[in-house]
């Protein structure tokens, strides 16, 4: 994948982590391992790489924001992360308006359409990570819908997907005992080497 020179990469927390107290807005998660990556190993395209991720947003957060966050960037590349805040809410904050699975694929639908039609940027969807390290946890459960959703979704539009729950429910499956996460959703390093690792290898391999 030609990835052009200005990415722009969206999200939640786990998109956002550390950015706010980095001097480049990298931040020190898996968008910072992709940074380094592409800038080390491609310094001639001397890529532009914008860290959008914001802590507790859901899909209709990315929606309020999309034009000023995406769509005003002219971005060649749009890397969107989202979809365990939309399950993680029901659990931990029942008393919300909640996203449901038929909410959450309208929404991101209209903000693939809305990348097709104002710009030419390759989009690169990924599927939502994990709630809890727990194959069975109710958390996972229910992400199950949305996950799918970014599946479809990426058929739909013919984006790149990068199978990141898939990534982390293999590994759990092989029952290492080492966690890849902080708190069950948050990433420590190795939560964050997964992900960058499943994203390069998406896009290497086109």
């Amino acid at each position: 994948m030609n990835l052009g020179k200005r990415l722009v990469l969206i999200g939640d927390s786990i998109t956002e982590w550390g950015k706010n107290e980095d001097p480049e807005g990298i931040g020190r998660g898996y968008v910072r391992l992709i940074h380094d990556y592409l800038r080390v190993t491609e310094p001639e395209k001397n890529y532009e790489i914008f860290n959008k991720g914001i802590g507790g947003n859901r899909i209709t957060d990315l929606e309020a924001r999309w034009q000023e966050d995406v769509l005003d960037l002219m971005p060649d590349t749009v890397s969107i992360s989202i979809g365990i805040n939309d399950v993680w809410r029901q659990l931990d904050q029942p008393e919300l308006e909640q996203v449901a699975p038929d909410k959450f694929e309208q929404k991101y639908r209209k903000l693939l359409s809305q990348i097709k039609a104002a710009t030419h940027a390759n989009i690169i969807l990924m599927e939502p990570t994990i709630i809890n390290e727990e194959i069975n946890s109710e958390g996972n459960q229910k992400l199950k819908a949305y996950v799918e959703i970014v599946n479809k979704l990426a058929g739909e539009f013919d984006t790149l997907l990068v199978p990141t729950h898939q990534a982390f429910i293999e590994y759990l499956q092989k029952d290492s005992r080492y966690y890849l996460t902080t708190d069950g959703v948050h990433m420590n390093s190795a939560g964050n080497l997964l992900m960058a690792n499943q994203w390069i290898k998406a896009v290497k391999n086109l």
